[in-house]
């Protein structure tokens, strides 16, 4: 059976496996290959067989579902959307360098852009019975099993609001890019919320259940919300965090890469932007820390909301240390924060500061 993770994907931990590409990969194309997509596991990757899976969903429906995967493909029509998929965590090496955070040490790569192919969320839930209630909350469980220090072992879950998950754009997916899911990126079925954060768009899913109160799984009760500064993992009240859903507006340098070494004259420098609910309107490019900036080109798709943004300029670098730094703008004319420092948290959640990339110029003899 050939190794799924034997591409050049900068591996961070094995056990669970997590590991992004290098970011020259993510951009080389707008849609991003499978085998060049980040990997966020919390357990082991379960091994499925799609003729025998089920999916159940239950709770406060009017009709409960037992369906097989031939059942998802058969009774409800497939539905296509391309969008970015990111983790919470992306970026937390900048917030390492601040001051030390839990959690592996990403940098900008923790992200892609792919097409997913399903059936919408909303559809099943209509098949189902279950109201549009603004109040109810559509939770999930997986057959990934995690094990957490003083919590045991538990199998995944997350959930979303009704009014998220009755959204066009949300699905229940078994292909990416137009081929099957493979094992570590949810086979045969996962969850896609555009967006949110990626662990809202949980894989290997195993039943939905609707319910009025969101999921009680330690993932979404006890990790991935959004803390004050001051908080440690001594101190933390979980209940007073803020539940990380909606992604916030960010940008990355992805050529040349940090700590490249490039000739000196015109450099081409390029890289991602994505906001969530709006569209990137400007990203400005810095040779010099943010003391100047160049605007750059965009590049996107206006049939892709969901998608993320590329840009590209052109900077004229002398010889010697250069920082260079972006930062975009969305539709409403918000902006970054200018250092990692201003958001830190110790989970290393939503680094969203200008991304700061130094590069070594030399002159050509």
């Amino acid at each position: 059976m050939p190794d799924p993770y034997s591409s050049d994907l900068i591996v961070h931990s094995s056990q669970p496996f997590n590991a992004e590409p290098p970011l020259h990969r993510l951009r080389a194309s707008f849609i991003t290959r499978q085998s060049d997509f980040y990997v966020r596991s919390h357990g082991d990757i379960p091994r499925l067989d799609a003729a025998i899976h089920r999916l159940r969903v239950k709770g406060c429906v009017a009709r409960p579902l037992d369906l097989s995967m031939r059942d998802l493909r058969e009774r409800f029509p497939r539905r296509s959307v391309t969008a970015v998929l990111q983790c919470a965590g992306n970026r937390r090496a900048d917030m390492h360098a601040v001051r030390p955070v839990s959690g592996d040490p990403l940098a900008a790569g923790a992200i892609g852009n792919a097409r997913w192919h399903g059936v919408a969320l909303a559809d099943v839930l209509r098949e189902a019975g279950a109201r549009d209630d603004p109040a109810l909350h559509v939770a999930f469980i997986c057959r990934d099993e995690v094990d957490m220090p003083g919590e045991g072992r538990f199998r995944f879950g997350a959930s979303i609001p009704m009014g998220k998950a009755l959204s066009p754009e949300v699905l229940l997916a078994f292909a990416m890019n137009g081929e099957p899911l493979a094992p570590e990126h949810g086979f045969p079925l996962r969850v896609i919320v555009p967006g949110y954060a990626g662990v809202r768009s949980p894989k290997w899913l195993d039943a939905i259940t609707v319910q009025d109160m969101p999921s009680d799984n330690h993932m979404q009760q006890r990790d991935y919300k959004l803390l004050p500064p001051g908080v440690t993992a001594d101190t933390v009240d979980w209940a007073a965090g803020i539940p990380i859903n909606d992604m916030p507006l960010n940008a990355a340098t992805c050529e040349p890469a940090a700590g490249a070494t490039v000739p000196a004259g015109r450099v081409i420098v390029k890289g991602y932007a994505i906001a969530t609910g709006r569209t990137v309107a400007r990203v400005d490019v810095s040779a010099d820390s943010g003391r100047t900036w160049r605007q750059a080109e965009l590049e996107s798709d206006p049939a892709a909301p969901w998608s993320w943004t590329f840009w590209r300029t052109t900077l004229d670098l002398a010889a010697g240390e250069h920082e260079l730094t972006v930062r975009a703008w969305d539709s409403a004319g918000q902006t970054q924060p200018a250092r990692p420092d201003d958001v830190w948290n110790f989970k290393g959640y939503l680094c969203a500061a200008w991304h700061r990339v130094r590069v070594r110029v030399l002159s050509i003899s």
